[in-house]
């Protein structure tokens, strides 16, 4: 009788294990599982270093910025060329759409005010000399 009431107390001890172990959790995932999830499927066919920096800045929140297409680029340089004209706007397009715009020329005056900044304590022939090659670039 004794070992009929320690087996059933052991049975009845492991049920609840047992039950435990069939149940399926159905938690959702955490913010961060499905993050990774998402990235994944964006990520798509990219491979390699590719593959690591997208994943790298879609997990941290950053999104990788979208190229432009040929057409939104002509668009976009179309509008920064402004009023330019001949031999300048073709200088101009060519580098803004290859990417590297052109930096902004600056004026005379925001030239002088540089200039002179930079000559701080010069004085007589050395402040004239310095200035005028710092204003002709």
């Amino acid at each position: 009788m004794r070992s009929i009431f320690v087996a059933l107390l052991l049975a009845c001890a492991a049920t609840p294990l047992a039950v435990a172990a069939d149940v399926k959790t159905d938690k959702a995932p955490t913010a961060q599982q499905a993050r990774m999830t998402e990235c994944n499927q964006r990520a798509g066919d990219k491979k390699g270093d590719e593959r690591k920096q997208f994943m790298s800045a879609c997990l941290s929140g950053k999104e990788p910025e979208a190229k432009m297409t040929q057409q939104e680029r002509m668009k976009v340089c179309n509008q920064h060329a402004g009023d330019k004209k001949g031999d300048e706007r073709k200088q101009f397009m060519s580098a803004c759409l290859s990417g590297k715009e052109p930096e902004a020329k600056m004026t005379q005056q925001e030239r002088m005010k540089v200039c002179n900044q930079r000559a701080g304590d010069k004085k007589g022939d050395e402040r004239k000399q310095f200035m005028s090659a710092c204003l002709k670039g």
